[in-house]
Protein backbone atom coordinates (compact mmCIF):
# COMPACT_ATOMS: atom_id res chain seq x y z
CA UNK A 1 0.00 0.00 0.00
CA UNK A 2 1.02 3.50 -0.63
CA UNK A 3 1.74 5.73 1.97
CA UNK A 4 -0.55 9.34 2.55
CA UNK A 5 1.89 11.45 1.70
CA UNK A 6 3.02 9.43 -1.73
CA UNK A 7 -0.21 10.11 -3.14
CA UNK A 8 -0.15 12.16 -6.73
CA UNK A 9 -1.45 15.39 -6.29
CA UNK A 10 -4.68 16.39 -8.22
CA UNK A 11 -5.28 19.61 -9.99
CA UNK A 12 -8.77 19.81 -11.76
CA UNK A 13 -9.28 20.26 -15.92
CA UNK A 14 -12.26 22.37 -16.33
CA UNK A 15 -12.96 22.48 -19.91
CA UNK A 16 -15.31 24.14 -22.38
CA UNK A 17 -18.32 22.27 -23.27
CA UNK A 18 -18.90 23.27 -26.87
CA UNK A 19 -16.86 25.66 -29.68
CA UNK A 20 -18.38 26.38 -32.32
CA UNK A 21 -16.42 27.70 -35.13
CA UNK A 22 -18.57 28.86 -38.37
CA UNK A 23 -18.61 31.45 -40.44
CA UNK A 24 -21.33 34.58 -40.80
CA UNK A 25 -22.93 32.44 -38.17
CA UNK A 26 -23.43 34.85 -35.56
CA UNK A 27 -27.28 35.09 -36.22
CA UNK A 28 -26.95 31.59 -34.31
CA UNK A 29 -25.68 33.00 -31.50
CA UNK A 30 -29.21 32.23 -29.30
CA UNK A 31 -29.24 28.53 -30.54
CA UNK A 32 -25.63 28.02 -29.11
CA UNK A 33 -26.79 29.56 -26.01
CA UNK A 34 -29.85 27.14 -25.82
CA UNK A 35 -28.00 24.03 -26.40
CA UNK A 36 -25.35 24.96 -23.30
CA UNK A 37 -28.20 26.08 -20.57
CA UNK A 38 -31.59 27.45 -21.86
CA UNK A 39 -31.07 30.37 -20.50
CA UNK A 40 -33.68 33.13 -20.00
CA UNK A 41 -31.76 35.68 -19.92
CA UNK A 42 -27.86 36.86 -20.72
CA UNK A 43 -25.43 39.41 -19.45
CA UNK A 44 -23.58 40.52 -22.60
CA UNK A 45 -20.46 42.18 -22.20
CA UNK A 46 -18.67 43.60 -24.91
CA UNK A 47 -16.63 47.34 -26.10
CA UNK A 48 -18.63 50.14 -27.51
CA UNK A 49 -17.13 49.42 -30.99
CA UNK A 50 -18.30 46.33 -30.68
CA UNK A 51 -21.62 46.67 -29.20
CA UNK A 52 -22.11 49.45 -32.93
CA UNK A 53 -21.30 46.52 -35.34
CA UNK A 54 -22.80 43.40 -33.52
CA UNK A 55 -25.52 44.88 -30.89
CA UNK A 56 -28.46 44.49 -34.27
CA UNK A 57 -27.52 40.93 -35.58
CA UNK A 58 -27.22 39.94 -31.70
CA UNK A 59 -30.44 41.24 -30.19
CA UNK A 60 -32.77 39.80 -33.13
CA UNK A 61 -30.93 36.37 -32.67
CA UNK A 62 -31.50 36.21 -28.69
CA UNK A 63 -35.46 37.96 -29.53
CA UNK A 64 -36.07 35.08 -31.93
CA UNK A 65 -35.73 32.56 -28.79
CA UNK A 66 -37.48 35.13 -26.33
CA UNK A 67 -34.15 35.16 -24.17
CA UNK A 68 -33.77 38.69 -22.37
CA UNK A 69 -30.73 40.02 -22.12
CA UNK A 70 -28.46 43.32 -20.71
CA UNK A 71 -25.60 45.08 -22.23
CA UNK A 72 -23.00 46.12 -19.99
CA UNK A 73 -19.50 48.41 -21.52
CA UNK A 74 -16.37 47.04 -20.57
CA UNK A 75 -14.31 50.18 -21.04
CA UNK A 76 -10.81 49.11 -19.27
CA UNK A 77 -9.54 45.70 -17.46
CA UNK A 78 -8.89 47.99 -14.73
CA UNK A 79 -9.62 46.24 -11.60
CA UNK A 80 -12.29 48.80 -10.19
CA UNK A 81 -13.82 48.87 -13.46
CA UNK A 82 -14.47 45.45 -13.31
CA UNK A 83 -15.98 45.66 -9.84
CA UNK A 84 -18.63 48.10 -11.16
CA UNK A 85 -19.88 45.97 -13.90
CA UNK A 86 -19.77 43.07 -11.45
CA UNK A 87 -22.46 44.48 -9.08
CA UNK A 88 -24.30 46.26 -12.29
CA UNK A 89 -24.56 42.23 -13.75
CA UNK A 90 -25.42 40.80 -10.53
CA UNK A 91 -28.68 43.18 -10.65
CA UNK A 92 -29.44 41.46 -13.87
CA UNK A 93 -30.28 38.05 -12.24
CA UNK A 94 -28.90 36.30 -15.43
CA UNK A 95 -28.18 32.90 -16.07
CA UNK A 96 -25.49 33.39 -18.28
CA UNK A 97 -22.97 35.60 -18.94
CA UNK A 98 -21.47 36.38 -22.52
CA UNK A 99 -18.32 38.19 -23.04
CA UNK A 100 -18.44 39.30 -26.66
CA UNK A 101 -15.07 41.27 -28.09
CA UNK A 102 -11.66 41.26 -27.84
CA UNK A 103 -9.69 39.83 -24.54
CA UNK A 104 -10.58 42.63 -22.44
CA UNK A 105 -14.15 41.94 -22.95
CA UNK A 106 -13.84 38.45 -22.77
CA UNK A 107 -11.40 38.98 -19.42
CA UNK A 108 -13.82 41.05 -17.71
CA UNK A 109 -16.84 38.20 -18.44
CA UNK A 110 -14.69 35.60 -17.09
CA UNK A 111 -13.78 37.25 -14.14
CA UNK A 112 -17.36 38.36 -13.35
CA UNK A 113 -18.60 35.09 -13.90
CA UNK A 114 -16.51 33.45 -11.56
CA UNK A 115 -16.97 36.04 -8.94
CA UNK A 116 -20.58 35.67 -9.33
CA UNK A 117 -20.80 31.67 -9.99
CA UNK A 118 -22.53 32.13 -13.14
CA UNK A 119 -21.83 29.91 -16.47
CA UNK A 120 -19.87 32.28 -19.00
CA UNK A 121 -19.40 31.95 -22.79
CA UNK A 122 -16.90 33.14 -24.77
CA UNK A 123 -17.13 35.17 -28.05
CA UNK A 124 -14.24 36.84 -29.83
CA UNK A 125 -14.21 38.82 -31.96
CA UNK A 126 -10.49 39.18 -32.20
CA UNK A 127 -8.24 36.44 -32.34
CA UNK A 128 -5.12 38.39 -30.74
CA UNK A 129 -4.47 35.86 -27.67
CA UNK A 130 -5.24 32.68 -26.54
CA UNK A 131 -7.48 33.72 -23.76
CA UNK A 132 -10.10 32.75 -25.71
CA UNK A 133 -10.76 29.08 -24.26
CA UNK A 134 -8.42 29.35 -21.14
CA UNK A 135 -9.52 29.88 -17.27
CA UNK A 136 -7.19 33.03 -17.13
CA UNK A 137 -7.75 36.81 -17.03
CA UNK A 138 -4.95 39.86 -17.22
CA UNK A 139 -6.77 42.09 -15.22
CA UNK A 140 -4.46 44.91 -13.88
CA UNK A 141 -4.40 44.46 -10.15
CA UNK A 142 -1.11 44.04 -7.71
CA UNK A 143 -0.30 40.85 -9.54
CA UNK A 144 1.72 41.46 -12.31
CA UNK A 145 0.47 38.22 -14.50
CA UNK A 146 -2.29 36.49 -15.65
CA UNK A 147 -4.65 35.47 -12.67
CA UNK A 148 -6.94 31.89 -12.75
CA UNK A 149 -10.99 32.56 -12.96
CA UNK A 150 -12.71 30.14 -14.83
CA UNK A 151 -12.66 28.45 -18.09
CA UNK A 152 -15.36 29.31 -20.62
CA UNK A 153 -19.13 26.75 -20.91
CA UNK A 154 -18.48 27.06 -24.64
CA UNK A 155 -16.81 29.42 -26.94
CA UNK A 156 -18.67 30.34 -30.15
CA UNK A 157 -16.98 32.43 -33.02
CA UNK A 158 -17.69 33.79 -36.49
CA UNK A 159 -15.01 33.85 -38.51
CA UNK A 160 -16.01 36.31 -40.62
CA UNK A 161 -16.07 39.33 -38.16
CA UNK A 162 -11.99 37.83 -36.97
CA UNK A 163 -11.84 38.44 -40.60
CA UNK A 164 -12.85 42.06 -40.23
CA UNK A 165 -10.46 42.91 -37.50
CA UNK A 166 -7.42 44.32 -37.82
CA UNK A 167 -4.72 42.26 -39.23
CA UNK A 168 -2.57 43.38 -36.24
CA UNK A 169 -4.09 41.58 -34.07
CA UNK A 170 -4.34 38.13 -35.80
CA UNK A 171 -0.71 38.21 -36.51
CA UNK A 172 -0.61 39.33 -32.06
CA UNK A 173 -2.07 35.71 -31.90
CA UNK A 174 0.32 34.12 -33.70
CA UNK A 175 3.03 35.55 -31.57
CA UNK A 176 1.57 34.17 -28.22
CA UNK A 177 1.16 31.08 -30.32
CA UNK A 178 4.47 30.98 -30.48
CA UNK A 179 5.64 31.98 -27.45
CA UNK A 180 4.46 28.10 -26.90
CA UNK A 181 7.55 26.69 -27.73
CA UNK A 182 9.68 28.62 -24.95
CA UNK A 183 6.95 27.89 -22.21
CA UNK A 184 7.16 24.06 -22.86
CA UNK A 185 11.06 24.19 -22.30
CA UNK A 186 10.73 26.47 -19.13
CA UNK A 187 7.99 24.11 -17.71
CA UNK A 188 10.34 20.54 -18.54
CA UNK A 189 12.96 22.40 -17.00
CA UNK A 190 10.73 23.04 -13.84
CA UNK A 191 9.99 19.29 -13.82
CA UNK A 192 13.32 18.83 -14.13
CA UNK A 193 15.07 21.19 -11.69
CA UNK A 194 12.43 21.23 -8.74
CA UNK A 195 10.13 17.91 -9.25
CA UNK A 196 6.72 20.04 -10.52
CA UNK A 197 3.97 18.43 -12.42
CA UNK A 198 4.48 18.19 -15.96
CA UNK A 199 1.79 16.89 -18.19
CA UNK A 200 2.95 15.85 -21.21
CA UNK A 201 -0.30 15.49 -23.42
CA UNK A 202 -0.97 19.26 -22.50
CA UNK A 203 2.84 20.32 -23.51
CA UNK A 204 2.05 18.43 -26.68
CA UNK A 205 -1.23 19.87 -27.26
CA UNK A 206 0.33 23.56 -26.83
CA UNK A 207 3.61 22.53 -28.94
CA UNK A 208 0.92 21.59 -32.00
CA UNK A 209 -0.68 24.73 -31.62
CA UNK A 210 2.41 26.39 -32.88
CA UNK A 211 4.01 24.40 -34.81
CA UNK A 212 0.74 24.69 -37.13
CA UNK A 213 1.20 28.51 -37.37
CA UNK A 214 4.96 27.94 -37.71
CA UNK A 215 4.69 25.31 -40.37
CA UNK A 216 2.33 27.85 -42.07
CA UNK A 217 3.84 30.11 -41.79
CA UNK A 218 5.84 30.98 -45.24
CA UNK A 219 2.17 30.28 -47.46
CA UNK A 220 0.93 32.96 -44.76
CA UNK A 221 3.53 35.21 -46.08
CA UNK A 222 2.46 34.47 -50.08
CA UNK A 223 -1.14 34.34 -48.99
CA UNK A 224 -2.32 36.14 -46.18
CA UNK A 225 -3.17 34.68 -42.53
CA UNK A 226 -5.42 32.22 -42.19
CA UNK A 227 -7.59 32.98 -39.75
CA UNK A 228 -9.53 29.84 -39.02
CA UNK A 229 -6.28 27.59 -38.51
CA UNK A 230 -5.28 30.42 -36.08
CA UNK A 231 -8.58 30.72 -34.21
CA UNK A 232 -8.56 27.00 -33.95
CA UNK A 233 -4.65 26.95 -32.44
CA UNK A 234 -5.62 29.86 -30.10
CA UNK A 235 -8.15 27.64 -28.60
CA UNK A 236 -6.63 24.48 -28.61
CA UNK A 237 -3.62 26.25 -26.69
CA UNK A 238 -6.29 27.41 -24.17
CA UNK A 239 -7.57 24.23 -23.80
CA UNK A 240 -4.09 22.73 -23.04
CA UNK A 241 -3.71 25.18 -20.15
CA UNK A 242 -7.21 23.48 -19.21
CA UNK A 243 -6.20 20.49 -18.93
CA UNK A 244 -3.12 20.98 -17.44
CA UNK A 245 -4.47 23.08 -14.63
CA UNK A 246 -2.01 26.04 -14.73
CA UNK A 247 -0.83 28.62 -17.56
CA UNK A 248 2.56 26.92 -17.81
CA UNK A 249 2.03 25.16 -21.76
CA UNK A 250 1.53 28.33 -22.84
CA UNK A 251 4.01 30.90 -20.76
CA UNK A 252 7.06 30.84 -19.60
CA UNK A 253 9.95 33.10 -19.62
CA UNK A 254 8.45 34.69 -22.47
CA UNK A 255 5.27 35.82 -20.85
CA UNK A 256 7.03 36.96 -17.64
CA UNK A 257 9.30 39.23 -19.77
CA UNK A 258 6.04 40.61 -21.53
CA UNK A 259 4.52 41.23 -17.89
CA UNK A 260 7.72 43.01 -17.03
CA UNK A 261 7.07 45.15 -20.02
CA UNK A 262 3.59 46.26 -19.05
CA UNK A 263 4.92 47.56 -16.04
CA UNK A 264 7.73 49.72 -17.56
CA UNK A 265 6.13 50.75 -21.03
CA UNK A 266 2.11 50.36 -20.31
CA UNK A 267 0.39 50.06 -23.10
CA UNK A 268 2.98 49.57 -25.71
CA UNK A 269 2.18 46.66 -28.14
CA UNK A 270 -0.23 43.87 -28.09
CA UNK A 271 0.58 41.02 -25.06
CA UNK A 272 1.47 38.66 -28.18
CA UNK A 273 3.52 41.06 -29.93
CA UNK A 274 5.36 41.40 -26.53
CA UNK A 275 5.32 37.57 -26.32
CA UNK A 276 6.52 37.23 -29.84
CA UNK A 277 9.97 39.82 -29.31
CA UNK A 278 10.26 37.57 -25.70
CA UNK A 279 10.27 34.24 -27.56
CA UNK A 280 12.74 35.41 -29.85
CA UNK A 281 14.87 36.01 -27.10
CA UNK A 282 14.32 33.27 -24.49
CA UNK A 283 14.41 30.77 -27.34
CA UNK A 284 18.16 31.60 -28.02
CA UNK A 285 19.00 31.58 -24.07
CA UNK A 286 17.67 27.73 -24.35
CA UNK A 287 19.11 26.65 -26.87
CA UNK A 288 16.56 26.34 -29.05
CA UNK A 289 15.78 27.02 -32.96
CA UNK A 290 15.51 31.05 -32.28
CA UNK A 291 15.88 32.33 -36.08
CA UNK A 292 12.82 29.87 -36.95
CA UNK A 293 10.61 31.89 -34.22
CA UNK A 294 12.29 35.53 -36.14
CA UNK A 295 10.93 33.86 -39.24
CA UNK A 296 7.57 32.86 -38.56
CA UNK A 297 7.16 36.34 -36.91
CA UNK A 298 8.25 38.12 -40.16
CA UNK A 299 5.96 35.70 -41.83
CA UNK A 300 3.10 36.48 -40.18
CA UNK A 301 3.69 40.34 -40.08
CA UNK A 302 4.46 40.33 -36.57
CA UNK A 303 7.03 42.56 -34.89
CA UNK A 304 10.38 40.85 -34.41
CA UNK A 305 12.18 44.45 -33.13
CA UNK A 306 11.33 46.94 -30.07
CA UNK A 307 11.63 49.23 -32.43
CA UNK A 308 8.19 48.39 -34.37
CA UNK A 309 6.26 48.87 -31.30
CA UNK A 310 7.61 51.90 -29.95
CA UNK A 311 10.34 50.17 -27.02
CA UNK A 312 13.66 51.33 -26.19
CA UNK A 313 16.53 49.49 -25.46
CA UNK A 314 16.42 50.21 -21.99
CA UNK A 315 12.74 49.40 -21.70
CA UNK A 316 13.88 45.79 -23.21
CA UNK A 317 17.09 45.62 -21.15
CA UNK A 318 15.40 46.55 -17.81
CA UNK A 319 12.59 43.92 -18.63
CA UNK A 320 14.34 40.81 -19.22
CA UNK A 321 16.33 41.96 -15.46
CA UNK A 322 13.16 41.85 -13.50
CA UNK A 323 11.19 39.28 -15.72
CA UNK A 324 11.68 36.42 -12.96
CA UNK A 325 11.50 38.75 -9.71
CA UNK A 326 7.63 38.92 -11.19
CA UNK A 327 6.80 35.57 -10.24
CA UNK A 328 9.99 33.92 -8.30
CA UNK A 329 8.03 30.77 -7.76
CA UNK A 330 7.56 29.61 -11.35
CA UNK A 331 10.78 27.94 -12.59
CA UNK A 332 12.33 28.95 -15.87
CA UNK A 333 15.66 29.79 -17.87
CA UNK A 334 15.73 32.80 -16.14
CA UNK A 335 16.58 31.08 -12.74
CA UNK A 336 19.79 29.48 -14.49
CA UNK A 337 21.26 32.50 -15.69
CA UNK A 338 22.16 35.80 -13.62
CA UNK A 339 20.58 38.56 -15.97
CA UNK A 340 23.24 41.34 -15.84
CA UNK A 341 22.45 44.55 -17.46
CA UNK A 342 25.27 43.26 -19.93
CA UNK A 343 23.92 40.22 -20.72
CA UNK A 344 21.02 41.77 -21.21
CA UNK A 345 21.60 43.86 -23.99
CA UNK A 346 23.85 41.14 -25.66
CA UNK A 347 21.10 39.01 -25.97
CA UNK A 348 18.46 41.60 -27.51
CA UNK A 349 21.65 42.45 -29.98
CA UNK A 350 21.98 39.10 -30.70
CA UNK A 351 18.29 38.58 -31.70
CA UNK A 352 18.12 41.85 -32.80
CA UNK A 353 15.41 42.75 -30.81
CA UNK A 354 17.22 45.92 -30.56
Amino acid sequence: MRKNQDRMDSHTMELPRQIVVGEKNINEFADFLQSLTKPKKVSLISGIHVKKILKQKIEKSLKSKKIKFVWHTAKDNQFNSLKKIQIDVKKDHSDIIAGIGGGRSVDTAKMVAFNLDIPFVSVPTAASHDGIASPFVSIKSDKPHSIIATAPLGVFVDIDIIKKAPSRLLASGCGDLVANISAVKDWKLGRDKTGEYYGRYSANLAIMSAEIVMEKSSQYAKKGLDARVIVEALISAGVASCIAGSSRPCSGAEHLFSHALDKIAPGKGLHGEKCGLGAIMITKLQGQDWKKIVKTLKDVGAPTTAKQIGLSEDQIVDALMIAQDLRPERYTILKEIEMTERRAKNLAKSTKVI
